[in-house]
């Protein structure tokens, strides 16, 4: 069996060594000292090593079952979701006004990540409910949010987001499920959709679909799609659960990975809904929801990744194989433990430094998320830049390194019993849900470089500048971080800066380069992370505060990355360079 255990330590010294969180100047921020946030976390923790791991290999040997309409979830994720439920953790960042804590948002990811990391598929339940929970939030009436919000807070009723079709998945413009008006405000929806996670399952009292369909009088493409609020079980005035909504489980998705998730294909058939912010609007509405998922699945990234990492570095040290080249380690044994082989270390290292870097852009982009929520419009537009960033570079790389994880473990990596399989399985759906990561790379070149007027992706050069210049002077910095980081950040320049030159002239120029720059830019945003966390570290060095052996093992980690990752930026600049001729070179029949 798999192990879990949370990186607290670590979250730590990112909540207030780096991004000082008590310091903020945001409302409540003050009152989340270090003795607070490790109370949660150790409590998340405990939770997520103790109640979900154990389950993550249930959960992907079951799978869930469909039986006369009714979806069962594996054994012990019932009792599991309710410990959930009672600790309050389904509502950490809620709006107390429906039953939540009012939590930063930061917080409600640090836990969310060790859930994830716990078990993937679990999670899903309630962060797919999180998610129509902000649309409704954002979105809805007041009358939607008495009716539905206190439920999904307390997670008694769970959410979906229904958007894809059997013959659409991103061009959404093509969907065909159709929403007739009637006389009392509500609609009838009728149409087919696929692949929605936690579409039905006997964790809930009921379920709260969020559907995305086409009523009369809409324009062509997405411009005619509206959003709706479909319950599983309508809902009587009181709040009381009424009859059964026309809206049923049309079979269960056979999967490669989170298999403890019921995936569904939902039928409407005439199922009664209500309308969910402007008619004709919908994208708008949904889009509040689809940027936390793919903030939430850059998060499933990474963390699956991380427990991976774990179990590697405990095989490693465990495991004896050959003798280290410079002499043995472990003489009185008869062999050294895997570890001690330098290639052995660079898949670990490559690993943790990524890991740690990643965690670090994760943790920023929740708190760029709470100043946003406080009116903060630059720190949103630096969100929506960098969302497309954390979703497609974070699981690209986190399932290189379950992959990595694997490896270590050699043949027995391949053995379903060793756990590394699932780790790997179900990581590999984080490049695909969501908006596949090549969609990703387009929106992020077709779309955020240039929204408002090129204003955010500037603003990101600039704090890096900044950075480098408040902190030229520190020795300790210059030539391990500061230095690489300024030769990444130029090659992202050019980037830009090619694509600006080239893309009126030659749009494929641009688009041949988008998956390059989604990962050059994912590579200098870690480099960022890693400069900004080894001035926190050098800074507690020089005070005399922390722990010693955790402060020079986060530099050292740090330069690592700076050393052996951080110069893709200038292999991925080379490629983008190239524009689209070596790309479209072959037409489409010498394929």
């Amino acid at each position: 069996m798999t192990q879990y255990h949370a990186p607290t330590r670590d979250m730590q010294f990112l909540l207030h060594d780096v991004l000082r969180l008590s310091d903020a100047d945001l409302p409540g921020h003050a009152d989340l000292d270090r003795a607070f946030t490790q109370a949660i976390l150790d409590a998340a923790g405990a939770l997520a090593r103790d109640v979900l791991a154990p389950l993550n290999a249930v959960g992907d040997r079951e799978g869930c079952v469909l039986e006369n309409g009714i979806v069962r979830t594996p054994s012990g994720f019932w009792a599991a979701f309710q410990a959930m439920k009672d600790g309050g953790w389904t509502g950490l960042d809620c709006d107390p006004d429906y039953g939540g804590q009012g939590m930063p948002y930061v917080l409600g990811l640090a836990t969310g990540e060790m859930f994830v990391a716990a078990n993937m598929a679990f999670n899903m339940y309630q962060g797919l409910t999180h998610g129509a929970y902000s649309a409704i939030h954002a979105h809805g009436t007041d009358e939607q949010k008495r009716t539905y919000l206190p439920k999904m807070v307390a997670c008694e009723w769970t959410g979906t987001m229904n958007l894809t079709e059997p013959h659409c998945g991103t061009d959404l413009g093509m969907l065909r499920t159709r929403a007739e008006p009637q006389e009392d405000g509500s609609y009838l929806l009728s149409g087919q959709k696929i692949f929605i996670s936690a579409g039905d399952h006997d964790l809930s009292d009921n379920v709260i679909h969020l559907v995305l369909a086409k009523a009369p009088g809409g324009g062509e493409g997405t411009r005619g799609i509206s959003l709706f609020i479909v319950p599983k079980f309508l809902v009587n005035p009181d709040g009381s659960l009424g009859a059964r909504n026309s809206v049923s489980v049309g079979a269960l998705e056979h999967k490669m990975g989170i298999h403890g998730n019921a995936t569904c294909v939902m039928n409407f058939d005439g199922a009664r809904g209500w309308l969910l912010g402007d008619l004709h609007k919908g994208m708008r509405a949904m889009f509040t929801m689809m940027n936390e998922a793919r903030l939430g699945v850059g998060l499933q990234g990474y963390a699956v990744a991380e427990a991976a990492y774990q179990n590697a570095v405990l095989y490693a040290k465990e495991r004896l194989q050959g003798r280290a080249v410079t002499g043995a380690q472990n003489p009185a044994g008869p062999a050294d433990p895997l570890i001690v082989h330098p290639d052995i270390r660079r898949a670990l290292m490559d690993q943790k430094s990524f890991l740690e870097g990643a965690r670090a852009l994760a943790f920023w982009a929740a708190h760029l998320i709470d100043r946003a929520r406080h009116g903060d419009e630059a720190a949103e537009g630096l969100v929506s830049l960098l969302t497309p960033v954390i979703k497609g570079f974070l699981t690209d790389k986190g399932f290189e390194g379950t992959v990595q994880a694997q490896q270590v473990f050699g043949g027995h990596g391949y053995i379903e019993e060793y756990g590394m399989s699932q780790f790997v399985r179900d990581a590999r759906i984080a490049m695909i849900y969501e908006g596949a990561n090549g969609v990703q790379a387009l929106d992020l070149v077709g779309r955020k470089l240039a929204q408002d007027g090129g204003r955010h992706v500037m603003a990101f050069f600039d704090m890096v500048k900044s950075f480098i210049r408040e902190n030229e002077g520190n020795a300790a910095l210059k030539g391990d971080f500061l230095d690489p980081l300024k030769a990444a950040s130029k090659d992202l320049q050019a980037a830009a800066m090619f694509f600006m030159e080239r893309a009126m002239k030659n749009p494929d120029d641009a688009l041949a380069g988008s998956f390059d720059f989604m990962h050059l830019f994912g590579h200098a945003a870690l480099g960022f992370m890693w400069a900004r966390m080894a001035a926190a570290a050098q800074a507690a060095l020089d005070g005399g505060t922390g722990e010693r052996d955790f402060l020079e093992t986060k530099l050292a980690t740090g330069r690592y990355y700076m050393q052996r990752q951080l110069p893709m930026t200038g292999t991925h600049l080379a490629r983008i360079r190239s524009g689209a001729d070596p790309v479209m070179a072959l037409a489409a029949d010498r394929f």
